[in-house]
């Protein structure tokens, strides 16, 4: 694994211990050949943002999967539903971000990435208030930490 990867993830979850687990850090970048490649911290806000669209991407397939379930119930459908089209959204903030990121838009990049990161919260949110359980906690809990990990790599860069 290439040295700066456990470096900024070392230095990530030091940073912010409450948002970012140095083993999931690791994690994310294990098995990606662009990772094995990556030579800067700007290189790994580029391949975390690509695994977040993905995850995203992954989190709608999954939800769709769940409404399938003939077994749901109309709250329970209701919440998957609004999850389904918060994590699409997500996506698409997402990619800006990534783009903005190219560019060198570092503003544009964090409020984007920053909204993909409300998709999890407000997921899980719209179980809770209807007093269910949700059947995405620990993926709604994964896309949050996925998609800090840019965002505080993105400090980084901009130091």
């Amino acid at each position: 694994r290439s040295d700066v990867i456990q470096e900024t993830c070392d230095k990530a979850a030091r940073g912010d211990p409450a948002t970012i687990r140095l083993d999931f850090c690791l994690s994310v970048f294990e098995g990606n050949p662009k990772a094995k490649s990556a030579t800067s911290v700007a290189d790994l806000v580029e391949i975390s943002i690509e695994t977040s669209i993905a995850n995203a991407t992954s989190m709608g397939s999954l939800i769709t999967s769940l409404l399938d379930k003939k077994s749901i119930g109309i709250f329970a459908r209701n919440c998957l539903e609004d999850c389904s089209e918060l994590y699409s959204l997500a996506g698409s903030n997402l990619r800006r971000g990534g783009k903005a990121f190219e560019g060198k838009d570092f503003g544009t990049a964090n409020i984007e990435i920053t909204a993909a990161m409300d998709a999890p919260v407000t997921c899980e949110d719209g179980f809770k208030e209807k007093g269910l359980v949700s059947p995405l906690t620990k993926e709604n809990k994964n896309f949050f930490q996925l998609t800090a990990i840019p965002l505080v790599f993105m400090k980084m860069v901009q130091k």
